[in-house]
């Protein structure tokens, strides 16, 4: 009787799997293309009579001449002005009339468009959305009084955080050529030197729907979505784009250190960022395994620095590591530390080096590893709640190079990840020849 039970929760057990293997994916969302070359992405979430519209393009700050610095983002600030049907700041006053939410942000590799409405109001965004993909009124009278709205956005979120200002100088310093390491923001001058034939010449080469990716998720059904899209962004012209050709990396023979010294810092930081491969760019196949290894290393206090750094010797605050396998071309993989006020950054960096040496000599313990690797899952699997993770995730991969089904295979790739790859990668990508280390320290007053 009990070799009956157990082999009957065995053939069960197989069958669960096998249900689970067939279910595999994220979002499970349904994809079609239109005739102008707009891709669609659909996901069907129920919750909520709600949906999100995201509207990306393959064009970010990388993207852009090295006369252009800071156009990217600037388009997209004038993507809300008026078009010709639409009155500047009307694309706004809609918005807020509606109850709805709306905003944009600019990458590297992409710039997005997104609004939050309720179901019923889809027809509504899309056909603003659709109006200003082909459409946008450009004249001096709206673009030129942008550039001031520009440098106070640049004050606020660069020049007066000095965090931010370490992040910029480090960045600049580890991309030794690769349009990487300039801001997204544009230096000073680059914004200064924005002009309305610039942006007007940026938007039509960039912006058509074929060099563009719809993501419509939440209460709605594909062939809603496919109606809505053929009637408003259908008539939409295709038009030629420039392939995204970018200036290549030289190798790196020597570590790089950046100190910033601001009376506005309070207490001493330090982290260091290495060159790492993304996960389009992985002629080594050490993308996942980077992914484990950050958390492995420093995704939180279970983690092997925070325990180590933080827990047993106690010389600092908090620890951890994390990797941007995003890019197009490059990632990123970067570790930190939170130092007491009277640190010593010397000995702070030698004990964390010390660290990071006895992780690439011993290993990785494989209860580590097996409690990273379902964090991640895990992660994945909740993020199907909300409708704004998975318009995210599609957005980022078509405009950094990767298809719908690497996202919906990321979490099987990650639960495949071995500790002998992450040992690999790790040797492959913590080497300080390759890497920025920056050291922020509060100054006096008067120094």
């Amino acid at each position: 009787m009990k070799t009956g039970i157990v082999g009957g929760l065995q053939i069960l057990a197989l069958v669960l799997a096998a249900a689970a293997a067939a279910q595999a994916g994220v979002f499970f969302p349904k994809t079609f293309t239109l005739d102008n070359g707009l891709r669609v992405v659909v996901i069907e979430n129920r919750r909520a009579p709600v949906v999100v519209q995201h509207v990306w393009y393959r064009v970010g700050a990388a993207d852009e001449a090295p006369d252009e610095g800071g156009l990217a983002h600037f388009v997209e600030h004038l993507m809300f002005k008026g078009t010709g049907t639409r009155k500047p700041g009307e694309f706004s006053r809609i918005i807020e009339r509606i109850g709805a939410v709306d905003n944009a942000f600019t990458s590297y590799d992409y710039t997005a468009y997104f609004q939050r409405v309720a179901a019923h109001e889809l027809e509504t965004v899309m056909r603003l959305e659709a109006d200003r993909m082909h459409n946008l009124v450009l004249t001096d009278d709206v673009v030129l009084p942008e550039r001031g709205v520009v440098e106070e956005e640049r004050l606020m979120s660069t020049d007066n955080r000095p965090s931010a200002r370490l992040g910029e100088q480090m960045r600049r310093a580890l991309f030794l050529n690769h349009p990487y390491g300039r801001p997204i923001i544009g230096w000073p001058d680059d914004i200064r030197r924005l002009n309305t034939a610039g942006a007007r010449a940026f938007y039509r080469r960039h912006y058509a729907p074929n060099n563009a990716m719809l993501i419509v998720a939440g209460d709605v059904s594909a062939d809603r979505v496919r109606e809505l899209a053929r009637k408003h962004y259908g008539p939409v012209p295709r038009r030629a784009v420039p392939s995204r050709a970018r200036p290549a990396e030289p190798p790196h023979h020597a570590a790089r250190r950046v100190i910033l010294k601001s009376q506005r810092q309070r207490v001493p930081s330090w982290s260091r960022i290495y060159l790492a491969p993304s996960f389009t760019a992985d002629g080594d196949g050490h993308a996942y395994a980077l992914e484990v290894l950050a958390e492995v290393l420093g995704g939180g206090t279970t983690s092997r620095l925070y325990r180590r750094l933080v827990v047993e010797l106690g010389i600092v605050t908090g620890a951890g590591a994390w990797y941007s396998g995003g890019g197009l071309d490059h990632g990123t993989f970067g570790v930190y530390a939170g130092l007491k006020p009277d640190a010593d950054v010397a000995s702070v960096e030698a004990v964390f080096d010390r660290e990071l040496e006895a992780a690439l000599r011993d290993g990785f313990d494989d209860s580590d590893i097996a409690r990273a690797k379902k964090g991640l899952v895990a992660a994945a699997v909740y993020a199907r709640d909300g409708i704004g993770a998975g318009a995210r995730a599609f957005g980022r991969a078509f405009t950094q190079g990767r298809t719908v089904e690497d996202v919906e295979a990321w979490p099987d790739r990650i639960a495949a990840v071995t500790a002998e790859q992450i040992l690999a990668a790790a040797k492959s990508v913590l080497d300080r020849r390759r890497s920025v280390t920056g050291i922020l320290l509060p100054e006096e007053r008067g120094s």
